[in-house]
């Protein structure tokens, strides 16, 4: 059978289309508008990224795919932010998802939207309806969950994201599964979601042996009386937090955001055989679940890097979630194949 195509729309460095990816679907075209990232992303992934704002592309320009994704920009609905949500030109963002499946000359039959875990409370909960509203009025079923790396993948990162799948075509699926098959809905409500796994690597798994100097604090800097006072465990990961340093007490990642490795606020740190020191850039792609092979561009900078890293998401996860969606449309567009 021939692979289910992928779409993506701000697509950062291609987390969310290499799970896919190595879930068993191909990739037919990408958006990014950052320069950085799309540098990244090339560097990856190839030549099919559409570099250019989303509000500039047509769906009549784009090639119709099985699968729409995109982790759409996070920032309007985040707690760190200033939670305006529709309000946002950046929650707008979320419209232009919607108005490029209008276009598109054939709607995919499936969709799959990332976000922060607080999209599914911001507002009491009303963005989140006007949100599954849209979908259902475009005709998509709506699956609504916050997934966490930590606890369904082996990736020890603590990290909570809003995770929204849809099936085309399939709004009342409910009503319809017991007299209709088959139905993409009813197979993925019967794999998803996950169940959670016992994880077995640790954070020194991902960790590198050979590291610049100039990621570690030494006793020239500022913090640095307060790192020694409270950084005794090399098992598990700390975080400077401006003033103080918080320890993880589940031996996990911290959460990755986008401005950490910068300023002094949200870094997170480990201790190694040299002493205490802020996480590289590769070290934080390998918390996401990148492979070894993904490579960074020599000529972007740390704080770029660390950027994308955060906004990213964790590859496995975007893999078992990919697998699942995968399930679901070969029961219904595949006659070979059995229910689920």
């Amino acid at each position: 059978m021939e692979k289910f195509s992928v779409g993506g729309l701000f697509s950062g460095v291609g987390g969310i289309e290499l799970g896919f990816q190595q879930a068993g679907f191909k990739t037919t075209w990408a958006n990014e508008f950052d320069k950085y990232s799309s540098k990244t992303y090339r560097l990856n992934h190839g030549k099919h990224l559409i570099e250019d704002d989303v509000h500039l592309l047509q769906g009549k320009d784009l090639e119709p795919v099985d699968v729409l994704v995109g982790g759409f920009p996070c920032q309007a609905f985040s707690v760190a932010g200033y939670r305006k949500g529709f309000r946002d030109p950046r929650g707008n963002l979320f419209f232009e998802i919607a108005r490029l499946i209008e276009e598109l000359d054939t709607p995919p039959k499936a969709i799959m939207l990332e976000n922060v875990k607080g999209l599914s409370s911001h507002d009491k909960g009303k963005t989140a309806e006007v949100i599954k509203d849209t979908l259902r009025v475009l005709g998509y079923s709506v699956f609504w969950n916050i997934l966490n790396t930590s606890e369904l993948t082996n990736i020890p990162q603590n990290r909570e994201r809003t995770i929204i799948v849809g099936f085309r075509d399939e709004v009342d699926w409910e009503e319809r599964k017991d007299r209709e098959f088959p139905l993409a809905s009813a197979n993925f409500d019967a794999v998803y979601p996950p169940k959670n796994r016992k994880r077995n690597r640790s954070i020194r798994d991902l960790l590198e042996t050979d590291v610049d100097e100039k990621y570690y604090y030494g006793p020239d800097k500022y913090m640095y009386k307060e790192l020694k006072a409270t950084m005794k465990n090399p098992e598990t990961a700390y975080q400077w937090r401006r003033i103080y340093v918080r320890e993880n007490q589940s031996n996990e990642m911290f959460t990755l955001t986008a401005n950490m490795g910068t300023g002094g606020h949200n870094v997170p740190l480990v201790i190694d055989d040299k002493g205490f020191r802020k996480l590289t850039p590769k070290e934080c792609f390998n918390f996401q679940g990148f492979p070894k092979s993904f490579k960074l561009p020599t000529d972007v900078a740390d704080g770029q890097l660390y950027k994308q890293a955060g906004n990213a998401v964790t590859v496995p996860l975007m893999k078992l979630i990919g697998s699942k969606i995968k399930i679901a449309l070969e029961s219904k567009y595949s006659s070979s194949l059995t229910k689920v």
